[in-house]
């Protein structure tokens, strides 16, 4: 349901591009996705992009979605992962994804564990990053894709009455947005080290994000 969604609704909100790190298009199995988390669009942009790679993961997201009538039970029957965040059950959930990894399924999780506390539509790197990808990574062994988007920011930013207008004008102002997937990595030493390569892994991919974008292209020609 939710890639489903994603893959018809952003193209009618921008104009989606996509690129991956070498000639690789393709992501192994039992990999975890860690994209950074900008705007309430952005999950769409990246399951749009992970489809066009022929992958439908397993998405961990924060346990008030599963809530919502009718989308709670079909994230459940998709297997999609509720975080409570701040509370003991949190744990719990990085245990369902290492069960889902183990199983061959890719797992998406958002390594900030939230978002940025800003107003503004401009494109801004990965804030500080949570421990529960590094524990997660070192927990199972399996590789981290690295994802950076930018132009989510462009859809829907600001306070309730700019976040429902920006959705309500996207189809009209067609933005630019971008993904690029990077090459995997295998994350080493403590949570502390390995969170720190994980943050230097989606800073790059996001900045081979933002170069992508037509705007930014232009202003480095300046």
């Amino acid at each position: 349901m939710l890639s489903a969604f994603a893959r018809t609704v952003i193209p009618l909100l921008g104009r989606l591009t996509v690129t991956t790190a070498g000639t690789a298009r393709t992501i192994a199995p039992g990999s975890i996705v860690a994209p950074n988390h900008t705007a309430l669009a952005d999950p769409g942009l990246v399951l749009a992009a992970l489809h066009r790679l022929s992958v439908e993961p397993v998405v961990l997201a924060t346990a008030g979605l599963w809530k919502v009538p009718v989308l709670g039970r079909r994230l459940t029957r998709e297997g999609h992962i509720p975080v409570h965040r701040g509370s003991r059950s949190a744990a719990a959930a990085l245990d369902r994804a290492a069960e889902a990894l183990a199983a061959g399924r890719i797992v998406v999780i958002y390594p900030e564990g939230g978002l940025p506390r800003r107003r503004d539509s401009a494109d801004h790197g990965p804030g500080t990053f949570r421990s529960g990808l590094a524990r997660l990574a070192l927990a199972t062994g399996a590789p981290v894709v690295p994802v950076g988007h930018a132009g989510a920011r462009r859809i829907v930013s600001g306070g309730r009455a700019k976040q429902l207008a920006g959705v309500v004008t996207a189809p009209l102002r067609r933005p630019d947005l971008h993904v690029h997937v990077g090459d995997p990595v295998h994350l080493t030493g403590d949570i502390e080290e390995a969170t720190t390569q994980a943050r230097k892994a989606v800073e790059a991919a996001w900045q081979q994000a933002v170069g992508q974008l037509p705007s930014s292209r232009s202003a480095s020609l300046r």
